[in-house]
């Protein structure tokens, strides 16, 4: 199995967004216009996004090679000022001092964030591998609940102040949303089914990651929750995901109950959201959760690094199925680490989860 980084291949852009369509439908359903409305133009803007993404898939990003000063971000933010307009204004280039927005500076960091952990964990110059410019749009729309990839640019809302707060805060979704992009330039796995469920879930892992890097975490201080601090005062719930407790994230009269699973068990069978892509995560989600705090320590130095290895080796079929990711990834470490503690370590997990490797 290849484990040196695959280089910068064309992709196929998907829109992906931070906030599953499941709950925002079930916000749409809400007996109160202050909340329904905000919803309910949410899915409707997502729904015209994706659209433009499919008919759009067959313009592809032409390799490139690391420039100089690739080991360093450039990064530039943007002010929609609530319009939905892209870029929108620019407000801050890398060499500025802090904005007076915090949501700019949020930004900026989160960028940065995502940026270092690539870079120092695996040598991964920006999200194409060659220092792609990072560039991120905030004050997205009119109480625009999500944020998002575009295929260019990550794209925050300030959500409606009510059950989102602003999609700048938690450094993860950020994480999460930029490895979406790698994703885009390495094994581009299709968006739907076990293959967009993978999509999901690795930006969940490397959200994770990045926060955990960031935070100076290891695997027993990790909160393990993707989007903590995002939702508002009125939500009974913690975050959007929950790794360490697929299912548990929130449990809201409004907002619904996360509907994750955590075992093949439980597997969602559903044709909404491309095939339950933001639900069915969950199971993947939870088998780098046991294998990492098995291991113990930095999870981004050994279980994450057997992700990395698979998501940017060339083995990985676009169209993979759980059982597939998890022989790559058994593989994987066995061939980074030997048949050690990782590799033990990653038969248990995915075999706790109900996943048998072909």
């Amino acid at each position: 199995m290849a484990l040196t980084p695959s280089p910068v291949t064309p992709a196929h852009p998907v829109f992906c967004t931070i906030v599953p369509p499941h709950v925002l439908d079930k916000l749409a359903q809400s007996d109160d216009p202050a909340r329904h409305e905000p919803a309910r133009r949410t899915l409707e803007h997502d729904a015209v996004q994706r659209t433009r993404r499919r008919e759009n898939a067959a313009r592809t990003f032409a390799p490139a090679r690391a420039a100089a000063g690739a080991d360093k971000p450039k990064r530039t933010i943007y002010d929609a000022e609530h319009q939905e307009n892209l870029p929108g204004t620019k407000v801050h280039s890398e060499s500025d001092g802090p904005s007076r927005d915090a949501s700019v500076n949020r930004a900026h960091a989160g960028l940065g964030a995502t940026f270092e952990l690539y870079l120092k964990a695996y040598g991964r110059k920006s999200i194409d591998g060659a220092g792609l410019p990072l560039d991120a749009t905030v004050h997205y729309g009119e109480k625009y609940d999500n944020a998002f990839w575009d295929g260019e640019r990550m794209v925050f809302g300030d959500g409606d102040n009510d059950l989102f707060l602003d999609f700048t805060i938690p450094v993860d979704v950020i994480g999460h949303e930029l490895t979406h992009g790698v994703t885009q330039y390495t094994a581009n796995l299709a968006y739907k089914d076990q293959s967009g469920a993978l999509n999901e879930s690795i930006s969940d892992v490397f959200g994770a990651l990045i926060k955990q890097h960031a935070l100076g975490q290891t695997t027993d201080q990790a909160d393990w929750l993707i989007g903590a601090g995002l939702l508002g005062p009125n939500v009974t719930g913690t975050a959007l995901r929950s790794m360490k407790a697929p299912g548990t994230a929130y449990d809201d009269d409004v907002l619904g109950k996360d509907p994750q699973p955590a075992t093949m068990k439980d597997f969602v069978d559903t044709s909404d959201d491309n095939g339950g892509v933001h639900i069915n995560s969950g199971i993947p989600n939870h088998a780098f959760y046991l294998a990492a705090t098995a291991l113990g320590g930095k999870a981004w130095e050994r279980a994450g690094q057997v992700w990395y290895d698979v998501l940017t080796g060339g083995d990985l079929a676009t169209d993979a199925r759980f059982a597939d990711f998890a022989a790559l990834t058994i593989a994987a470490a066995r061939a980074r680490f030997g048949a050690g503690d990782e590799h033990e370590a990653l038969v248990k997990a995915w075999s706790q989860v109900g996943v048998t490797a072909k």
